[in-house]
């Protein structure tokens, strides 16, 4: 079966609110196991996000490594469409990520607010887009969304490109053999300040402020680093499809926020 038809089955088999993330264990939810960071005591209600995971035969440069010869569970020239956030925005600066944003009042629910989140930033003609579905709803606590991605195939692919500069720094597309590669897994470790105890509307002093580990599954492809959000979602999918191959979880790479 082909990766077109990997991702209808996965839809239609609701493995989207069930699947299990990889190295989650056996009865976690992908809700539940694809949590970032955790959310802070007393935060308001989560707002409602989509993103757009599309996925496709997309252009004419395949995978460093191919899957033609059975080196990788998939074909070469399978390729998920991401871009890089701009340095300048308050939230996530710079990190790589699906086309998505925040649900407009105006948008009639998760896929059509990820098809207009992609066509805002990366031009992407919607018209050559087939949607599959939508997957469980996953808490992005750092800047407390609630995000539906929406799983779709790049029926007829298109151009796309950077739309505007203040909201992405590049758009691109990334061959799913090689982040399926281990040879390219991580495990991302990020030092970040935990909750301290501190009366209301006030800062806590530096020495206050403890210190926690975190850590999640991560992709490094050439000069691409997938973390955070996004790498959470294609690990725990390519767990759900059967496309993950055995990785070192012990190679880390270290990030900043």
């Amino acid at each position: 079966m082909g990766a077109h038809e990997d991702l209808r089955s996965l839809v239609a088999g609701g493995a989207g609110s069930g699947a299990r993330a990889s190295g989650a264990p056996r009865g976690t939810s992908a809700a539940e196991a694809w949590t970032d960071l955790p959310a802070e005591e007393g935060s308001a209600p989560r707002r409602a996000a989509a993103v757009l995971v599309l996925f496709g035969v997309l252009d004419a440069v395949p995978a460093r490594r191919g899957g033609s010869d059975g080196a990788a569970p998939v074909a070469a020239d399978l390729d998920v469409l991401l871009l890089e956030r701009a340095s300048s925005l308050r939230a996530h600066a710079g990190e790589v990520a699906f086309p998505g944003g925040r649900l407009d009042p105006e948008d009639a629910g998760a896929v059509a607010a990820a098809l207009r989140e992609a066509r805002e930033e990366t031009g992407l003609d919607t018209d050559g887009v087939e949607v599959l579905g939508e997957l469980a709803p996953l808490p992005l606590p750092v800047s407390n969304h609630l995000v539906t991605p929406v799983l779709a195939w790049w029926a007829s692919p298109g151009p796309v490109r950077v739309v505007d500069p203040g909201e992405s720094a590049a758009v691109f597309r990334v061959p799913v053999a090689d982040l399926l590669d281990p040879a390219n897994r991580r495990t991302w470790v990020l030092d970040a300040p935990a909750a301290a105890s501190v009366l209301p509307g006030r800062r806590p002093p530096a020495r206050a402020v403890r210190r926690a580990r975190r850590r999640g599954p991560a992709f490094v492809v050439g000069d691409v680093l997938v973390w955070g959000f996004t790498a959470h979602v294609l690990d725990s999918l390519f767990d759900a499809l059967g496309w993950t191959e055995p990785w070192d979880r012990g190679r880390t790479v270290d990030v900043l926020r």
